[in-house]
């Protein structure tokens, strides 16, 4: 008679198999790895570019005068933080911004909704939108200095003309290709014109009204480094100015930077909103 204790096969079969919870971990660090790995090689270009670009300034093959090194421009960001100088002239842009694509957002809207809605609407309103559209936005800044002088509101209107044009045709565009299957469905509902319009063309075409504002958004700080030339007594375009005339290319890389982290945070915040408002769409499952 044997004297070997039977030992339970859930014993044998959990000491074969790994830790159930030392799986997952190990998975995620495998996952953080190839994201580092995939961060590094794409920073590589970057960082070298930075790195040769701070040795000819301090070598002296790269003037200040025509471009300052990274650390002094990093240096300068801190003292124009630190003095509230940039705090108080990014708020001044971004207002302008806000303000003008305000503007444009309401009119941009409003002009879609008649043209893509209506045949009508599309006669009158699409024929001259495509018109003006095709006018180049910078030869409008003198007349627009000529109608409205050389104050706020001649640059707050200048982003509102620049930006409502992305919007309109986005917007118009969207509504115009929403599938007749859906007007149709809808209408065997028991939909009226004004439920149709709230419960099937304005979702449908909300894709297009979120990229148009990313289009705007854009256009509106490439606008804003325009019109911030005109006289502006603040604001990032008023740094500009003054760091031109005295030579301070370190300044105006700031202040280019900031315009450029600007447009991207405002571009994040619409992407953000996408995901949100359209988790519906097969393209924003999450992985």
């Amino acid at each position: 008679m044997s004297n070997t204790t039977a030992v339970p096969f859930s014993a044998v079969n959990s000491a074969a198999r790994p830790n159930a919870a030392e799986a997952p971990s190990a998975a995620w660090q495998q996952r953080w790895r190839q994201r580092l790995r995939a961060f590094l090689s794409r920073a590589a270009s970057p960082l070298t570019i930075v790195l040769l670009w701070e040795i000819a300034a301090r070598v002296g093959w790269l003037p200040e005068r025509i471009l300052a090194a990274p650390s002094q421009i990093a240096a300068t960001f801190g003292t124009l933080v630190a003095s509230g100088e940039m705090g108080s002239n990014v708020l001044v842009s971004l207002g302008r911004v806000l303000i003008g694509l305000s503007i444009s957002l309401t009119l941009g809207t409003v002009l879609a909704l008649i043209a893509g809605l209506s045949r009508r609407g599309e006669v009158i309103v699409d024929s001259p939108m495509q018109m003006v559209r095709t006018l180049p936005f910078v030869g409008l800044v003198p007349l627009f200095i000529v109608w409205f002088g050389i104050g706020d509101f001649t640059k707050v209107t200048l982003i509102a003309f620049a930006t409502t044009f992305p919007m309109y045709l986005t917007l118009y565009s969207g509504i115009r290709s929403i599938d007749a299957k859906l007007i149709e469905a809808g209408r065997l509902f028991g939909l009226g014109q004004l439920g149709l319009i709230w419960h099937v063309i304005l979702p449908g075409a909300l894709p297009s009204f979120l990229l148009g504002l990313r289009y705007a958004l854009g256009i509106s700080w490439l606008s804003l480094v325009i019109v911030e030339q005109i006289n502006a007594t603040a604001g990032l375009g008023y740094l500009i100015n003054n760091a031109r005339d005295f030579m301070r290319t370190d300044i105006i890389v700031v202040c280019l930077m900031a315009y450029s982290l600007l447009g991207l945070l405002t571009d994040l915040l619409v992407r953000s909103i996408e995901h949100v408002a359209l988790a519906w769409r097969p393209s924003f499952i999450k992985d």
